[in-house]
């Protein structure tokens, strides 16, 4: 069987659609450890544009450990994956309600991702939030 760029195409996307899926479960659970699953021992993490890069696992998984602490109800969606090769780009929307005064809450966003060997390797998010 002859495959060609359509085809390879086509596998990176599945393969990066997986990573948000998992991105995406890790969140909705509250799970530092299934997020930090899809990424390198080395990777680079920005939460938003305007925040500090956060680097390595460690560091990851530290950051998403408040998530159960804050957020509940959690909902996470995301659309096309659009690919360039060893990059690729999603829209997002999150949905949850804040645990201590039970506030709706609206995030939706954008992610752009750098993978090496089918993990992540740097996951930068530019996002809006709207509560109420």
């Amino acid at each position: 069987m002859i495959t060609t760029p359509a085809d390879n195409w086509k596998a990176l996307r599945s393969t990066y659609a997986e990573l948000v899926e998992r991105f995406g479960h890790g969140w909705e659970k509250g799970s530092s450890k299934l997020i930090t699953e899809i990424f390198t021992d080395d990777a680079v993490f920005v939460p938003d544009p305007f925040a500090e890069p956060i680097t390595g696992l460690t560091d990851i998984e530290r950051y998403w450990t408040d998530v159960p602490l804050e957020q509940s109800n959690i909902s996470f969606r995301y659309g096309e994956i659009f690919v360039a090769g060893p990059w690729f780009a999603t829209e997002f929307r999150c949905t949850f309600r804040r645990r201590r005064t039970g506030e709706p809450v609206d995030v939706r966003g954008t992610i752009f991702c750098e993978t090496d060997e089918g993990k992540i390797s740097e996951l930068r998010m530019y996002w809006h939030r709207r509560a109420g």
